[in-house]
């Protein structure tokens, strides 16, 4: 070894290393987010396996990414899943023959309005729990739910008999 050369540190290592890791963690996800969070949880994985001294092996990033690719989409499958699967509504009650209407009125709301409703009306929050598991002001939670009742309305009123 030349005694000019400088040892490898993390930060070299990583400028040059750092695209190969990431174009690999792109094939193995499903979206560029995807491919930066899994090569991140990777890198970090294996700065804590390895040691802090020297880098690891690329081999083992590599190994890395591809575990936690494969947990990812693992993960992603199953709560799709289970949102797909999940009733929205108890169809055996009396008196429900809207259901299939309001359930589809209830999906084509924007996330932000649903998580209210749900935690609003099936989960019997009150608005100041609603704002503190949404991490929002209470007067935001309220007009959610508002503006979310008014969609349901106007979705609605067309299937009304």
């Amino acid at each position: 070894m030349d005694s000019n050369a400088q040892p490898l540190t993390w930060r070299s290592w990583l400028s040059t290393q750092g695209r190969r890791f990431l174009l690999f963690a792109r094939d193995q996800t499903r979206s560029e987010a995807d491919a930066h969070d899994v090569l991140q949880d990777s890198l970090v994985e294996a700065w804590k396996r390895h040691g802090t001294d020297v880098p690891p092996p690329d081999a083992l990033v590599f190994a890395t990414i591809r575990r936690r690719a494969i947990d990812l989409a693992r993960r992603t499958d199953r709560r799709e899943r289970r949102e797909n699967e999940a009733e929205w509504f108890d169809t055996s009650a009396p008196d429900c023959s809207l259901d299939a209407e309001l359930q589809q009125a209830v999906k084509a709301l924007a996330p932000i309005y649903r998580e209210v409703v749900v935690l609003k009306v099936w989960s019997g929050l009150t608005f100041q729990e609603v704002a503190e598991t949404l991490g929002i002001p209470l007067n935001t939670a309220a007009s959610r739910y508002r503006y979310a009742l008014d969609h349901l309305r106007s979705a609605l009123k067309e299937v009304q008999p």
